[in-house]
């Protein structure tokens, strides 16, 4: 997405992914913009690299350096079941990123006041390296000691002693990344750091190598997972932060939109080749929280509170003794799905698309690309439909009908699970992938509403143009709020603001677009769990009470008169950006044959028949249009599925409303 400050205008370019090189697709893609690089103030990116790797296990082999006895700690995480899996008496857990084998204590300790109970010893710390690197091949290691995020000093040694004596490796250290507490939280979080980090940084690397052959020398962003963006040299060293990156572009993007239309409440639909992502705006703010998971693992970092699967586009369908699955095994971009041609020989969502008649295999990407539809449907004819004794047809509807399960599922972790009805939202339907199901997905759930924005295929990359510069530190307390503890509070805040400002300046915001935002975890005393609460330069014991229980009796309708205590104070360091404008677009005579390219015989959901569809171009449509299903919109990179019962309704904006007919 290329955007021209000067003119306000927006051009949208999309190349295939090239998983095995996958700097190249990026730059494909910014070589079709036609831009000279030399002219680019701003270079701001977003990723799945790091979703994808751990999704589909491609890290490089990671080992965990700890104290001994203490070498379990991320096997055996808190054995429970996860929440969604809760009835499933079969769940059995994915292979976990690290070997035991891979994973090796070390003598030294510090206890919960953070005082050392034993000396680290470095004798000990250059044997345990050995043995993982010499003997077991592991090529990035994850450093993480009980109570270091009370003094980092043991871990800090550890790792200067791995680096001189195996600089190759790659090294994580907890507290570099996170000073909090829970041990396995933040053993976890660093353990996916050490699994990215050399994947992200040879990445990261080529991609800049790459720009700079092509004339860019200015800024180079990337995006983080919970909101903001940061340098690359930040991001080479703190991959974690972006996992979500991606998502979070449409995200912030998402949070832009909600004001502009209006719309305080929206669900976001991000479905791609691999992954579908969803997430809340609420009151026109992304919900965020300062632990996310990715799979089974937890994340001590800031990230927009985002649902993740393995459904997307190249979810390959598949059966299990009988009973049809579809992901979250992905087909990936290359192959990808057997229509695209490229070897693929498992069928996908996509494969289903076709066979169902969403997607016109000569206009695919606009006429760059066209599909195998025989193919498609002779592997969904052998591998879905013969087995089950189905025909083509009904097998592709129920790859749909499954796919929309897991969706369903999914919104309903962060809706429904977290006391939010869908029914009074509207989604955001966008990624390669999201308009195809999204229509679906809103008829089953009863949404009112489904939003497709322009370009739905490039919405993360529009959203990233509106990101500010963000970075976000925190300390554990674990004190109770008192007035009496305030000046230690103070103290810790000056300490943490200090690191947040350096981080600021070592991006280059300038002081007048720098801000500091504080806040403090907090919980009654005796709970578990905790609200974030924002406060201002002043500290006052009362006050903060009083906007926590504020806010504890919106979400959970009561207050208590326990004490309250301080989990982490945490600061979050803005650097303010401007945001791209959104024009308007000029009224249309509210007559849609204009854009009718014509029609073609697909499968409508909400007839569970093939019908004849009527096929819009979208380019085509103006502000003031309606038309009702069952109908197709196709904008070349994407193609919205409208079924029997719904109506389509085009903003000034240019944006696809789609409800109910009798709304």
């Amino acid at each position: 997405m290329a955007f021209d400050p000067q003119t306000s205008t927006l051009r949208f370019e999309k190349a295939p992914t090239t998983p095995s090189r996958p700097a190249e697709g990026v730059l494909d893609a910014v070589g079709k913009l036609a831009v000279d690089l030399a002219d680019v103030e701003l270079f701001i990116h977003g990723t799945t690299l790091g979703l994808n790797a751990v999704l589909e296990r491609r890290g490089d082999t990671t080992g965990i350096i700890t104290n001994d006895g203490f070498r379990d700690v991320f096997l055996i995480g808190r054995g429970d079941v996860p929440p969604e899996h809760m009835y499933n008496f079969q769940f059995q857990r994915p292979p976990s990123l690290v070997r035991r084998r891979h994973t090796a204590g070390v003598v030294g300790r510090l206890n919960h006041r953070g005082e050392v109970v034993t000396e680290l010893d470095p004798a000990s710390v250059r044997a345990a390296a050995r043995t993982l690197v010499e003997e077991q091949g592991v090529r990035s290691i994850a450093v993480c000691f009980l109570h270091s995020f009370i003094d980092p000093s043991h871990e800090q040694r550890a790792a200067q002693l791995i680096r001189e004596a195996y600089p190759e490796v790659s090294v994580s250290v907890s507290t570099d990344i996170v000073r909090e507490y829970r041990e396995y939280e933040r053993t976890s979080t660093t353990v996916l750091d050490a699994y990215l980090r050399p994947i992200f940084e040879r990445y990261v690397d080529a991609l800049a190598a790459g720009l700079a052959e092509q004339g860019f020398d200015s800024r180079f962003l990337i995006m983080r997972s919970g909101g903001g963006a940061m340098t690359a040299a930040t991001a080479r060293t703190s991959p974690t932060h972006t996992v979500l990156s991606g998502p979070a572009g449409g995200i912030a993007g998402a949070a832009y939109l909600a004001e502009l239309l209006g719309r305080d409440d929206l669900l976001t639909f991000d479905v791609g080749g691999t992954s579908l992502d969803t997430c809340v705006i609420e009151r026109g703010t992304a919900v965020a929280a300062f632990q996310s998971h990715l799979e089974q693992f937890p994340l001590l970092i800031p990230a927009y509170d985002i649902r993740t699967i393995g459904a997307g586009g190249g979810s390959i369908a598949w059966l299990d003794r009988g009973l049809l699955k579809v992901g979250p095994q992905s087909a990936g971009a290359e192959p990808g799905p057997v229509c695209y041609g490229r070897g693929g020989t498992q069928a996908t969502v996509t494969d289903a698309a076709v066979v169902l008649g969403y997607l016109d295999p000569d206009r695919f990407l606009s006429g760059q690309m066209s599909l195998d539809a025989d193919a498609a449907q002779d592997a969904i004819t052998r591998q879905v439909a013969e087995p089950l004794g189905r025909s083509p047809i009904e097998a592709a509807a129920g790859i749909y009908d499954v796919a929309l399960a897991r969706t369903v599922g999914a919104v309903r972790q962060i809706t429904v699970e977290r006391g939010h009805d869908p029914r009074e939202f509207s989604l955001l339907a966008y990624g390669g992938a999201g308009p195809l199901l999204a229509p679906l997905l809103a008829r089953e759930m009863g949404i009112r509403e489904v939003v497709v924005p322009l370009a739905p295929g490039g919405f993360s990359a529009w959203g990233m143009l509106s990101a500010d510069i963000v970075d976000d530190f925190s300390r554990t307390v674990m004190a109770p709020l008192t007035e009496d503890a305030v000046p230690r509070l103070a103290e810790v805040f000056a300490e943490v603001e200090q690191r947040a400002a350096e981080s600021l300046l070592a991006q280059q915001v300038p002081a007048q677009r720098a801000a500091l935002e504080r806040s403090l975890e907090l919980r009654y005393q005796g709970q578990e769990h905790s609200m974030v609460v924002p406060v201002g330069s002043d500290l006052d014991a009362a006050a903060i009470r009083g906007s926590f229980e504020e806010l504890h009796r919106a979400r959970y309708g009561h207050t208590m008169d326990n004490p309250l205590q301080v989990l982490h104070v945490r600061v979050r360091a803005v650097g303010r950006t401007d945001r791209p404008e959104l024009a308007k677009h000029p009224a249309g005579d509210g007559d849609p044959a204009r854009a009718l390219r014509g029609h073609r015989d697909a499968y409508d959901f909400g007839r569970r028949a093939v019908t004849s569809f009527a096929v819009y171009d979208r380019g085509r449509l103006a502000p003031g249009d309606r038309f009702a299903g069952p109908a197709l919109v196709d904008e070349g990179t994407a193609t919205t599925v409208v079924v029997s019962g719904q109506q389509v309704a085009v903003d000034g904006y240019g944006h696809l409303l789609i409800g109910e007919e009798n709304q």
